[in-house]
């Protein structure tokens, strides 16, 4: 063989094994790994260029998670028939990995850097998104890129009372908690996931079975990285640094920093002015033959500016906008804003605000997926637009970005726990968010909005659900921290978390955290999740005031939809040949008509723009599949004479013989002149033939019966 290839194994509780491989394939790479679970296998690899591009100062770290179709048997959809741009889920699935990696990189490395993950292999019962970031991991382990890893990332979910790692995907779907949880051997840097309205304790135990995991896929890849060898990392010089500016630039903006950020202002523009103007008057003292560089001018100054800010909150216990450490933005929503939407709903929070939407349509607006792992339909869909006008800034539109994805998928999973049962809600629900402004939380602002415009639309939702974000300030030195509830877009970028965690009064449907430091402890994480959930409690009230449940009925404007299950043998009949039964129907009344089979049953969906078109489709499908019952009375219709007789159509679809012996009491000769085509009269089935199944009908069982006359008396 021309290779070498090294393998370790993870054994896992469940009873299931994990191997990662290396030395096998893309051996170019400076790091790649094949990772197996079942049949699933995910090729991970790393490149990362010698060098840094002059005037960068940052990680040019990108991550594409891709699926092959062929890893399912496949082929795509689509006119290329080709892997194109990557899907929703895969983009999602990028950002998983990313989050947990970026932070694990040293802040002073600056050399751009790939990684890429593919699925060459798919199990039906495996899911790859708890199994990509442990790969790109170990592809770092083997190669000489500088990391402060390993990490892993597991799924953990409770299923039946019981937590799980990383569980098969027909059990996932009976999980009331499904969380990813991103790690290192120390701590907890990553979470992401829904759950059903859980208390903040069950959350963060499953957390904790989720770390225990996390430590041993952890140490196995230390054990790989020095089988292989790779445990010194490559030497590098990304950065420049000049020790005597850095010290002059403190000395002088340090203190009048502290002040701007002690000053309590409220309005984010004017403080980015007040600090803006420190740094102009810095620079404007300087002499102008100077040589500083600007880059490092820059720079120092942010970190002065950091330090300020962040030593504000931790001696002062007070924050940038004044506010205390628990203490909420100022709130205020407004529902049908729009009049021509289904429903509409303005939520603010602060200097965040979200324009939201709900359209419902028909089946034909379901979304359809199709990828690798998934294919079918989704019936509810949430859109997160993020305009540079929200921040008062002037770009390019380039479309929806990965940013955009990742926030409109967490306000989704928070609210698709409230929605009614499907058999409820015969609409797809598509909700819309357009940021207006952004300070901070516009994905929580997008959760509340959503609640709002759904309750306004009429869509019965279980509860509102409300959604705040969490920020931390630490000292690593001396362990002092203090956490934020409802953090401003400054708190985001100068803190050290973003935890946003969404629920009802009840518990928790969502969450979502992003850590810079190397790792939260449990002491932490519970004292966000208690302050979350006080913050969400109140941001709750304040909806309440707006609308407190949702509307008792749909706008008037709002198409009408309805579904009717039947039996299966209906489908037929409804449809009727060659499509002319539901083509007349849909014609007569003005509505939309679709028909599926599942679980043995018809599922019929009514879709209308009126009230009246309605109830026209809904009568006519019941009378289709209503079952003729032997005694009732029914209003038919004429549809041929014979001698013998005449055809009634009494229900739709159904004809039954009216013998003419019983249209009326007195004998008929003939049928001539007694019924004409088309004349509807009253019938009553008798019976039926339980050979045939073909009905009789009278009409003289309907009439009064004649008396019969006293014979006349003889004459003498």
């Amino acid at each position: 063989m021309s290779y070498n290839a090294i393998t370790k194994t993870i054994r896992m509780a469940n009873g299931r094994d994990i191997t990662i491989e290396t030395g096998k394939l893309a051996k170019q790479a400076d790091g790649s790994v094949v990772v197996r679970c079942g049949n699933a296998m995910l090729l991970a690899t790393v490149v990362s260029n010698i060098g840094a591009r002059e005037g960068v100062d940052f990680l040019p770290l990108s991550v594409d998670y891709q699926e092959k179709f062929a890893s399912s048997g496949k082929i795509p959809g689509g006119f290329l028939k080709r892997e194109a741009r990557l899907s929703d889920y895969e983009v999602l699935i990028s950002r998983l990995v990313d989050r947990i990696l970026r932070p694990m990189f040293p802040d002073d490395y600056h050399s751009e850097t790939q990684v890429i993950i593919n699925l060459i292999s798919a199990d039906a019962e495996i899911l790859p998104d708890a199994l990509a970031a442990l790969a790109a991991s170990a592809a770092l382990s083997v190669s000489d890129i500088p990391f402060n890893g390993p990490i892993s990332e597991v799924r953990v979910a409770r299923i039946d009372g019981q937590f799980q790692i990383n569980p098969l995907l027909s059990d996932l779907k009976r999980a009331d908690i499904d969380l990813i949880v991103g790690g290192t051997a120390d701590s907890v840097a990553m979470v992401e996931g829904e759950m059903s309205e859980v208390s903040e304790e069950d959350m963060l135990e499953a957390i904790r079975v989720a770390h225990v995991a996390i430590k041993e896929q952890v140490a196995v890849q230390v054990e790989l990285g020095q089988a292989v060898g790779k445990t010194n990392k490559r030497e590098y010089s990304h950065e420049s640094n000049d020790l005597e500016l850095k010290e002059l630039i403190t000395k002088a903006v340090y203190e009048k920093a502290y002040a701007v950020a002690a000053s309590g202002n409220t309005v984010k523009g004017e403080r980015k002015n007040a600090f803006k103007a420190i740094k102009e008057e810095f620079v404007a003292s300087l002499p102008e033959d100077h040589t500083y560089d600007a880059t490092l001018i820059g720079k120092y100054f942010h970190d002065a500016e950091k330090d300020a800010v962040r030593d504000v909150v931790l001696k002062e216990r007070r924050r940038l906008d004044g506010r205390a450490l628990d203490e909420i933005r100022p709130i205020w929503s407004e529902i049908n804003y729009l009049p021509s939407a289904h429903g509409s709903a303005v939520f603010t929070r602060g200097e965040t605000q979200s324009l939201t939407t709900v359209t419902l349509g028909t089946k034909l607006d379901e979304q359809m997926i199709d990828g690798a792992m998934f294919s079918g339909y989704n019936k509810f869909m949430l859109h997160y637009n993020f305009p540079p006008f929200s921040t008062g800034e002037a770009k390019p539109m380039r479309g929806t970005g990965r940013r955009e994805v990742g926030h409109g998928n967490l306000a989704m999973r928070s609210l698709k726990k409230v929605l009614p049962p499907e058999d409820e809600n015969p609409y797809t629900i598509r909700i819309v968010s357009d940021i207006l402004e952004s300070n901070g939380s516009s994905s929580m602002a997008t959760v509340c909005a959503g609640t709002l415009a759904l309750m306004d639309a009429g869509i019965q939702i279980k509860a509102p659900v409300s959604g705040i974000a969490m920020g931390l300030i630490m000292d690593e030195t001396t362990g002092n921290f203090a956490v934020l509830s409802d953090i401003l877009g400054d708190e985001d970028h100068l803190g050290d978390m973003d935890f946003k965690v969404t629920g009802t009064s009840k518990g928790i449907t969502a969450c979502q955290m992003d850590i810079k430091v190397k790792g939260l402890s449990f002491e932490i994480l519970g004292q966000a999740l208690a302050q979350a959930r006080n913050g969400r409690l109140h941001i709750l009230g304040e909806m309440n005031k707006t609308i407190s449940q949702p509307n008792a009925d749909f706008k008037p404007h709002t198409p009408r939809s309805t579904n009717i299950i039947i039996e299966k043998e209906f489908i037929g009949a409804i449809i009727g040949p060659g499509g002319k039964v539901i083509q007349q129907i849909q014609r007569d009344s003005g509505a939309v008509i679709q028909i599926e089979e599942k679980n043995d049953k018809g599922y019929v969906n009514v879709f209308a723009t009126n009230q009246e078109a309605m109830q026209m489709a809904v009568s006519k499908i019941k009378a289709i599949v209503a079952v003729p019952e032997v005694g009732e009375v029914y209003t038919g219709k004429v549809k041929s004479i014979q001698p013998y007789g005449a055809f009634v159509e009494f229900m739709a679809g159904k004809d039954g013989l009216l013998h003419i012996s019983e249209v009326k009491w007195e004998r008929l000769e003939s049928m001539e002149g007694v019924l004409e085509l088309g004349e509807e009269i009253q019938v009553k089935l008798v019976d039926v033939d339980p050979k045939t199944g073909k009905f009789k009908l009278s009409r003289k069982a309907l009439l009064p019966r004649p008396e019969r006359s006293e014979a006349a008396p003889k004459n003498d």
